[in-house]
């Protein structure tokens, strides 16, 4: 009786499921990614395009930046970034594939917003306050996929991935907690300044 219940249980979420996908849920491409060690690979592809972009990015930030702490940890980061290439392309062998970067949207529109935001804001301490905004949000958009690659990892048991992936993530932990200190120690302040200085 249970086993008749739970094939018409199934049957009816079977129905919901094709009603859904009737009603408007996104239709996959067709070489969507069927397993999670495929979305683990997406990943992977998506983040290399994002930390390779990056690479082009900060220094840009940098030559706009005027705090020397503010500076410094930019081209910290830049070094961290570098490095973490090069540990994605072991990930990428650990698994058995190809390094292959794939356009990340998410960090390009935050490349593009640090731009906008390096036109938005005058030479000094206020930019430097924008730089900081924005590249928390890299900061925290990278926390986020590394987090998330690091347990797919672990999930599909590539021990040594885990442990690579693991070591970025804390480092752009790292990095977003010296750009606070950075903007709460000086930078926030100045610009707060210069405004009741108006």
């Amino acid at each position: 009786m249970k086993t008749t219940q739970n094939k018409k249980e199934t049957k009816s979420k079977n129905t919901t499921t094709k009603e859904t996908v009737k009603k408007g849920v996104t239709k996959p491409k067709s070489n969507a990614a069927a397993g999670l060690s495929e979305l683990f690979e997406d990943g992977l592809k998506d983040i290399y395009w994002a930390e390779k972009a990056l690479t082009k990015a900060l220094p840009a930030m940098a030559k706009n930046a005027t705090s020397p702490e503010l500076i410094d940890a930019i081209n910290n980061h830049l070094t961290e970034t570098e490095e973490q290439i090069t540990r994605l392309e072991k990930v990428f062998d650990l698994i058995g594939k190809k390094a292959t970067a794939k356009k990340c949207d998410a960090m390009e529109g935050l490349i593009e917003e640090g731009k906008g935001i390096l036109e938005e804001t005058e030479i000094g301490v206020v930019r430097d306050a924008g730089i900081i905004a924005a590249s928390q949000k890299i900061e925290h958009y990278e926390i986020a996929t590394y987090g998330t690659l690091r347990q797919f990892a672990e999930t599909l048991g590539y021990t040594e991935a885990v442990t690579l992936l693991e070591q970025t993530l804390d480092e752009e932990k790292g990095a977003d907690k010296l750009l606070t200190e950075v903007a709460v120690n000086a930078v926030n302040l100045e610009a707060a300044e210069v405004e009741m200085e108006e």
